[in-house]
């Protein structure tokens, strides 16, 4: 982005580029931003704790800076609609999971993301996200509806058991995390 990192003029950016191309056009804005992940850093702040900092939130995008406590961990997790994620500091782990035929949870992959990588995630993907690293990471984050009022799955991190989700279940977890460090 010229002249720097700044909320307002990403937020607009992706707007934009979704109204007139769609997800990927989206992805690519997300790309240029973290390409410069220091200036990103910069604007945002050197994350200080486990949350979720929303830059913009509609019925059709929702965008979010997710900031990852040290060796903080999120259970295997849907969405439901397409998501992209780059990163800005740190790193993120990503576990990929599928249902088997027995309707069960099987790892199908892993991704690393590093500072100014991104992921673009399709509305099925299900994943558990770690950060190995003993700082704290962060990522902007940017899915196709709005993430905070979509009703969608956890699963257990032991029994790999299927719960209900939702944004105030996500907000729990960073708030947990949060509480463990203190």
């Amino acid at each position: 982005m010229s002249g720097g990192f700044s909320r307002e003029r990403f937020v607009d950016a992706c707007v934009r580029a979704l109204s007139a191309d769609g997800p990927g056009a989206v992805r690519e804005v997300l790309a240029q931003a973290v390409r410069d992940h220091r200036g990103v850093l910069t604007a945002l702040g050197e994350p200080a704790e486990a949350g979720l900092d929303v830059l913009h939130r509609s019925p059709t995008l929702t965008i979010f800076a997710a900031k990852w406590a040290p060796q903080m961990n999120l259970p295997p997790h849907n969405h439901h609609m397409w998501a992209a994620i780059g990163m800005y500091t740190g790193r993120e782990d990503n576990i990929f999971w599928r249902r088997n035929a027995d309707g069960r949870l099987e790892s199908s992959g892993a991704r690393a993301l590093f500072e100014g990588d991104v992921a673009a995630l399709g509305p099925d993907i299900i994943h558990s996200v770690t950060n190995p690293l003993q700082r704290f990471a962060g990522g902007l984050h940017i899915y196709g509806g709005d993430f905070f009022d979509t009703p969608r799955s956890q699963w257990d991190p032991e029994t790999l058991a299927e719960q209900p989700s939702d944004g105030a279940t996500i907000r729990a977890l960073f708030d947990a995390e949060n509480a463990r460090r203190s």
